[in-house]
Order: structure tokens, then C-alpha cells, then sequence
């Protein structure tokens, strides 16, 4: 995104992690590391060292922020609390996009939150469990469907994402099995525990486990399969893999869980029609049908990047424009 806001002539400044795009002179949210006393690491009510990292590194942030007028408009992406408990001390409107359902530390912080906060959710799931909170409307994700590229299909199903139970791979190798479909996985492992005792002893012949792959190998492996098994155990913010496999052109077998309902239409691939594997594999035989240049079409049309910069640049200008704020071209 903020490549693309550069690319149409806006002033992008990002803040974020040691690490991140060199490409895009990220500013590091925490230069030097906070070193805790003896005395504070030993309290009983200390945090553990990488969450005090985190929010040293947002403390510092928002307080340089706020002494800042280098900015018209203020885009937090970030899910940690204090952007938004300190928002009211910024000279700019903040706005918030919600990325996942509600947690405490967030729930917490809306009470804090500048009047003049603006809220977006990343699909009209997310925008409902957050209802209580605050009123947000709906800018969905936006993949970049140049990097997304058609793929020729194939006969596998593919699954891919984080290897933890909340995504259950394991319901995928078993749908892809019951609809006669040999299946590979791709993605990291973040719960080896789970791994072990689900996955690993489904996997044979039919159904392999590739690792994490570099982007453009994920790229290919999308593109050269006949369907997306998307098997998530819980509503679902958004669903970017989804959209990342229709950008490839490879239709979508899910279960109807939060994003997803919005985001896998009957042109695009299939919603299972209950949560069970028989379903799933239903849903996955219905979207092998799928006409692969309609599933691409799709993406292009509703779930790409330059719809989301559009949709921004929008709001953008409006905020921009609200009396207390600088009048000015640009947009940080």
C-alpha cells in the first residue's frame, strides 16, 4: 500500500519494524532496544521483555507524533493499544483500520480514542464484531494482482497459510481426500505441537506438506493448482489467501466463516454448506467447475490493490480537509 500511495505521488512515511522494505525507507518504530534496570525486570509485575519492547517502541511513537507537523493524515495499521489510547494527543485525525476482531487491549483503548478518530474494518465481518466499540465502515484488503498472476491450473488442491489449529489443514487433506483430490500445504509452522498431531500423520502421497516458501514459489504452486482449500475454524477478519488465489485465477473451496462469505462468491469458487469435511469436499468438486478467467476477473475487479488505494486516497482527502487540519497536497 505504500508502495502504491509513492507510485501516485504522495509523501509516505512508514513506521515499523527493523527489517522491513528498505525499498520503502521505513523509519524503525524503536532505534535502540529498551534496557530495563535490575530493579524493574525483578518487579513482580513485570511484563515479559518483548512485550515491553513493544510498547516502548509505540510510547515512543506516538509522544514524537504528537510533537510532529509533518503530516496531514495519520494511517494506523498496527493492533497494538496505545495509537489509539494516545490518539488524542496527535495535531492530525488518526485514522484506524481493524484488522481482526475485538481484544481487550484494543476494546480498552477505544474508550481514549480521539473524537476525531476515523475507523475502517477490512471487511463487513470484521466492521459487525467491533460494532459495540465504535462504528466502522468497510475498505476490504487489496492484493496486488500484478504479483498475483494467472496460473494454468492443475488437478491438486493447495492450502496454504500459518500451521496452527485455528486454520486447521487437517480438515483440508481430509475434504481433499473425500473429493478424490491429492492436496499440498505450504506455509509456516507456528504451532509444532498441532503440526505433529494433525497434520503430520495425515500426510502420504496424496497429501504433501512443502514448507514455507519464498513468495514467487508460493506464486507458482497457487497457480498451478485447481482449487483454494481454505479451512479456517474461526471467522476470519478478511481471508487473503482467498484473494490471493483468485488473483492466480484458482477458484476457492472454504468454510462460510467471517470474511470469507463476503469475499468467495458462487463465480469465484465455493462455500461450504455447513462446517464438516463432507461439505468442504462438496464445496471443493463445485469450485473445480469454476471458470479460472471469471475467478481472475473477480480479483480484479473487487479484491485489488488499486481498489483499496482508491477507496483510501478517498477518505484520505476527506480527512485532509476537515478544518483542523493543514490544507496540503500530500498524504502521509
Amino acid at each position: 500500500m505504500a508502495r502504491k500511495l509513492i507510485s501516485r505521488g504522495h509523501s509516505v512515511t512508514l513506521f515499523a519494524a527493523g527489517g522491513s522494505d528498505p525499498e520503502l525507507g521505513a523509519q524503525m518504530l524503536l532505534p535502540e532496544r529498551l534496557e530495563l534496570s535490575e530493579t524493574a525486570r525483578s518487579d513482580v509485575g513485570a511484563m515479559p521483555v518483548d512485550w515491553m519492547q513493544q510498547h516502548h517502541a509505540y510510547l515512543g511513537l506516538m509522544l514524537r507524533l504528537a510533537e510532529s507537523r509533518d503530516f496531514d493524515v495519520i494511517h494506523n495499521n498496527s493492533l497494538h493499544h496505545l495509537p489509539l489510547a494516545l490518539s488524542a494527543l496527535l495535531p492530525v485525525p488518526m485514522l484506524t483500520t481493524l484488522h481482526t476482531p475485538p481484544t481487550p487491549w484494543l476494546e480498552s483503548a477505544m474508550t481514549y480514542a480521539a473524537p476525531s478518530s476515523v475507523f475502517t474494518a477490512v471487511s463487513s465481518a470484521t466492521a459487525r464484531a467491533w460494532a459495540d466499540s465504535v462504528t466502522a465502515s468497510v475498505i476490504p484488503n487489496g492484493i496486488d494482482t500484478d504479483v498475483w498472476h494467472p496460473g494454468p491450473g492443475g488437478n491438486e488442491c493447495v492450502w496454504t497459510g500459518r500451521v496452527v489449529p485455528e486454520k486447521a489443514p487437517h480438515l483440508a487433506i481430509d475434504a481433499a481426500r473425500a473429493a478424490g483430490r491429492s492436496i499440498t500445504l505450504a506455509g509456516p509452522i507456528m504451532d509444532r505441537s498441532y503440526f505433529e498431531q494433525q497434520v503430520q500423520p495425515r500426510l502420504g502421497d496424496d497429501a504433501v506438506y512443502v514448507g514455507h516458501l519464498r513468495h514467487r514459489e508460493l506464486v507458482e504452486l497457487v497457480g498451478s493448482s485447481a482449487v483454494a482449500v481454505v479451512s479456517s475454524q474461526w471467522d476470519e477478519p478478511y481471508g487473503l489467501v482467498a484473494a490471493e488465489a483468485m488473483s492466480c485465477g484458482t477458484p476457492v473451496a472454504a468454510f462460510p466463516r467471517g470474511g470469507l462469505v463476503e469475499i468467495v462468491t458462487e463465480a469465484s469458487g465455493a462455500l461450504a454448506a455447513e462446517s464438516s469435511v463432507a461439505a468442504l469436499a462438496a464445496a471443493i468438486t463445485r469450485a473445480a467447475r469454476r471458470d479460472r478467467r471469471e475467478v481472475r476477473q473477480r480479483a480484479e475487479g473487487d479484491l485489488s490493490l488499486e481498489r483499496m488505494v482508491d477507496d483510501y486516497e478517498l477518505l484520505y482527502a476527506e480527512m485532509a480537509m476537515e478544518p483542523s487540519t493543514q490544507p496540503s497536497a500530500s498524504t502521509r
